[in-house]
């Protein structure tokens, strides 16, 4: 069966910066779009940010354009999330996913556990 797990997540103090990394198995890696999403406490599901199965288009939220990059290892089945300058504000849970629509309207096929991230200020 597909799973994607994630790691890399924590509390971290407003400025400093965290790497997040989702491992996927039971899927054709390189053939999928992947995506991460965060929700916070008492709010919906967010996109974050998504990238192509080449990584030759990449989206992000504007809220973390210039904080946040994206990028993957398709011989290590591994998406990233490269998360700098983070702010009280990013404080979720945030979820790797994987589909061949994530970039066009930000739907999944498969969906990871959720790490934490929680920043203090």
């Amino acid at each position: 069966q597909v799973q994607l797990v994630e790691s890399g997540g924590g509390l971290v103090q407003a400025g400093g910066s965290l790497r997040l990394s989702c491992a996927a198995s039971g899927l054709t890696f390189s053939m999928y779009s992947m995506g991460w999403f965060r929700q916070a406490p008492g709010k919906g599901r967010e996109f974050v940010a998504a990238i192509t199965w080449s990584g030759g288009r990449i989206l992000y939220t504007d809220s973390v354009k210039d904080r946040f990059t994206i990028s993957r290892d398709n011989a290590k089945n591994t998406v990233y999330l490269q998360m700098n300058s983070l702010k009280p504000e990013d404080t979720a849970v945030y979820y790797c996913a994987a589909g061949a629509r994530v970039l066009a309207d930000r739907s999944a096929d498969y969906w990871g556990q959720g790490t934490q991230v929680t920043v203090s200020s």
